[in-house]
């Protein structure tokens, strides 16, 4: 599974893992609607009276969103983007705040009013951030589980106020919330695990530093948390099949109870935190009585995995959802249970608002059910009801004996549509373009040195298509892609980034020599950086962090001369050009993804760039390379070859050794080498040797003697174009296209790891070598009917013809 790494993580390396990749993230639909599973969702109560409620979604493709909540609509009103893998959960804290965990390792915190600025990225888990819980009535608390069995007890506002303390006592600090010391990279909030018996308290007042709880004692992976509304009780629950009790005001735990025969998806408490509710892998919901410390009730509603609940208020009905599709309503004191309604895919979160339900599900829109919150038994009076029995195989029994439950709602009242998220791709043969296939089957093909999608193909056959679309060309892979998120994600690393070229001819650029090579890499960052560097150009004043945090002017001094591994050239930006096969879109632009060097992984649209981003934020390779033209050395791009006549040919050009030349050389060029050495200083119209086929360093070409007589000098360019159509290139005996190049010609017809051997031949030639006295004449007859002669003295060696009599 893909992993993305982070600073913070406890290592001894002074940079994170894979940082010296950069990714950008293309996207072509609407930008208001998700394009990936929904994880999670949270509802936001305005405070005033006739207020708009608001929705926050969390999503796979790595972003929230704020929905404005009206009787019949709900309008996306921001975009929250700055993690950079799946959001997995997101809670309420307090009115203002929300926040996050994803699976790049981070929990960050936003403005829930602003228009998706992150306030605070916090680093401390090892793994991936899989789940959070809040205490209602103590906004500050804020709780955290992943996949390392790591659980940490945030207080919010005490980390705030020590992240407030450091920026002022200390210049060097990274982008997004850290703060670089030595040689290691530590989070602003200096985390550190404690143990149990800490008494370090969540108030505040301690004096060397905030350092969040550290809940010990889980082995593995934690999929669940809930806490109750003054913040006194925290559950957690994972692949231990237990559920744990911890006092999260000390981090020690209070009990731990048994009961469930599989992984713990779901938890709940009750606002007093005495009772809990349990959902797990074995299909079952169990209640727990803390008190007593046992599982009072247990109820089979479900015939698959249990994901997700949902309370009324008053604790007194459960809504459960999860891998069976279904959504139930259960009376936790009857045991009366009703099938509410059947999804298309498996329910992932659900989120009670008034008399509707929200339910998330692996798919990117978001239906909204009626729910009768206020008087859930009403819901009951809509269609058939049953006992939930105490076994899960009482109700699979059930379900495979046709007594299925009948939903009692057929539609959605509201849906909130999403995109189609893309599920499959190929990397065409050319390396500029991509082809993709969504969950709604709609083939299309992207050009990634644009962002663009050049073609929708509709619903047809991706196999096919990807026949079709089959060019014989070899370029070197210079980049790697997934669709993890739903979107096609761009990685480009150095230096494997830099070893494709092509020329301009070929890309359709004008105003340059078309054999002018343009790097595939170079070119791309270039349009991907042109709003940071038009920016940059033009940046002044106050200056905020590529995560948000707005920073004191004496930081905004030392990032500015932080350059210690860049020579930044000052006439970069005034000569910055940007070639139209590069130009990315404006409409729909690219996110970029980075990890910095010290800071952690961090994400942002292209145009929100504002030009204070440096090599602390965007890896010093890729500004190297827009600001100062500087490539990271890259492997050879050179390809060797031997050039040989056929066998029995009447034309021998002797050139010996081995040859050397760029890999996209085009054969008409080799055909132009083999030209210019049967013709002596006779450029083809009025075309120059220009080096581009180079002897190997050892051996070098036999020279035709500079005085020799001129064959074609009666006849003019005409006859030499002739003679140039005329002469055919092979490999392996087959004819070679002009428009190859050669590393297509190795790849696909050649075949072998040893050097290339090419071999020429004239076509339609016929040749005729005589003596008569002192002189040799030479009779060319061809198929375009033109006689020439030439007088060449008999000391003269021009052209290694055999004779003929």
């Amino acid at each position: 599974m893909h992993r993305v790494g982070s600073a913070g993580n406890n290592s001894n390396s002074s940079r994170p893992r894979r940082e010296k990749r950069l990714t950008y993230v293309l996207n072509d639909v609407d930008e208001t609607k998700h394009c990936a599973g929904i994880n999670c969702l949270a509802v936001l109560k305005s405070s005033v009276a006739d207020g708009s409620d608001y929705l926050f979604t969390g999503s796979r493709d790595g972003t929230l969103k704020r929905w404005g909540l009206a009787e019949d609509a709900a309008t996306c009103s921001a975009t929250f983007e700055s993690h950079v893998d799946w959001v997995n959960d997101a809670v309420l804290a307090g009115e203002n705040t929300i926040v996050s965990c994803s699976s790049d390792t981070t929990l960050k915190t936003w403005n829930c009013l602003s228009d998706g600025i992150c306030t605070r990225t916090l680093h401390q888990h090892t793994d991936y951030v899989t789940c959070l819980a809040a205490a209602e009535k103590n906004s500050n608390i804020v709780a955290s589980g992943g996949l390392g069995g790591e659980v940490f007890i945030w207080d919010l506002e005490a980390a705030l106020v020590h992240v407030s303390k450091s920026t002022d006592a200390i210049e060097d600090d990274s982008s997004n919330g850290t703060i670089a010391s030595g040689n290691c990279a530590m989070p602003l909030t200096s985390l550190r695990p404690m143990n149990s018996s800490s008494n370090i308290s969540l108030n505040g007042t301690q004096t060397e530093g905030y350092n969040p709880l550290a809940a010990k004692g889980h082995k593995d992976s934690v999929y669940a948390l809930a806490m109750n509304d003054s913040g006194t009780v925290l559950v957690s629950g994972g692949t231990e099949k237990v559920v744990r009790v911890w006092d999260p005001r000390t981090g020690s735990k209070t009990m731990k109870l048994r009961g469930h025969t599989d992984n713990i998806r779901a938890l709940l408490l009750d606002s007093t935190g005495r009772f809990c509710l349990s959902g797990s892998s074995d299909s079952m919901i169990r209640l727990w009585d803390l008190g007593q410390q046992r599982c009072v009730h247990s109820y089979a509603v479900h015939t698959d995995s249990v994901w997700t609940l949902a309370s009324t208020p008053t604790f007194s009905h459960v809504y459960s959802g999860g891998r069976d599709l279904s959504l139930y309503l259960t009376d936790l004191a009857t045991r009366e249970s009703l099938l509410l309604c059947t999804e298309e895919h498996p329910i992932s979160h659900l989120a009670l608002h008034d008399d509707s339900i929200w339910v998330a599900t692996s798919d990117s829109s978001i239906h909204q059910w009626p729910a009768e919150g206020r008087d859930p038994q009403k819901v009951f009076q809509r269609g058939s009801s049953f006992k939930a029995g105490n076994l899960s195989f009482t109700r699979a029994r059930a379900y495979l004996e046709g007594s299925a439950a009948v939903p009692a709602c057929k539609e959605p009242s509201l849906t909130i549509p999403g995109t189609p998220g893309i599920v499959q791709h190929e990397i065409l043969n050319n390396r500029r373009q991509v082809l993709t296939k969504d969950t709604a089957g709609s083939v299309k093909l992207w050009e990634i040195t644009r962002g663009i999608v050049v073609e929708d193909y509709g619903k047809v056959s991706f196999e096919e298509k990807k026949e079709e679309l089959f060019e014989m060309v070899s370029i070197p892979g210079w980049f790697t892609t997934d669709t993890r998120l739903g979107n096609l994600s761009i990685h480009l690393e150095t230096p494997q980034c830099f070893t494709a070229e092509m020329y301009s001819a070929d890309l359709n650029i004008v105003g340059v020599a078309e054999d002018h090579k343009i790097n595939l890499a170079e070119e791309t960052l270039k349009g991907l950086m042109a709003h940071w560097s038009a920016k940059r150009s033009n940046s002044s004043g106050s200056q905020a962090s590529a995560n948000g945090d707005v920073q004191s002017g004496k930081d905004v001094s030392a990032r500015n001369h932080s350059h210690s591994r860049l020579e930044v050239d000052g006439a970069g930006n005034r000569n910055f050009v940007v070639y139209p096969a590069f130009e990315f879109s404006t409409v729909s632009p690219p996110s970029i993804i980075t990890e910095g060097s010290h800071g952690g992984p961090w994400r942002k649209k292209i145009t929100d760039l504002d030009g204070t981003e440096d090599e602390k934020d965007i890896p010093w390779w890729c500004l190297d390379c827009v600001l100062n033209k500087s490539l990271a050395s890259k492997e050879n791009t050179k390809c060797s070859f031997y050039l040989h006549p056929c066998e029995g040919s009447s034309v021998q050009v002797l050139t010996q050794g081995k040859l050397s030349a760029p890999r996209i050389l085009r054969i008409h060029k080799v055909v132009n080498y083999v030209l210019e050495k049967m013709v002596p200083d006779k450029p083809l119209n009025g075309e120059k040797s220009d080096g581009t086929l180079a002897p190997g360093p050892a051996v070098g070409l036999s020279q035709f003697p500079a005085n020799g007589v001129d064959i074609f000098s009666s006849t003019g360019s005409k006859s030499l174009q002739n003679l140039k159509t005329s002469i055919e290139i092979l490999c392996n005996n087959q004819v070679l296209s002009p428009e190859m190049s050669l590393a297509t010609v190795r790849a696909y017809i050649w075949k072998k790891p040893d050097d290339l051997v090419l071999n020429y031949r004239l076509s339609g030639f016929e040749m005729l070598v005589y003596g008569h006295g002192d002189a040799i004449f030479l009779l060319v007859s061809t198929t375009f009917c033109n006689l020439f002669f030439a007088v060449a003295g008999r000391d003269q060696n021009y052209l290694q013809l055999p004779s003929k009599s």
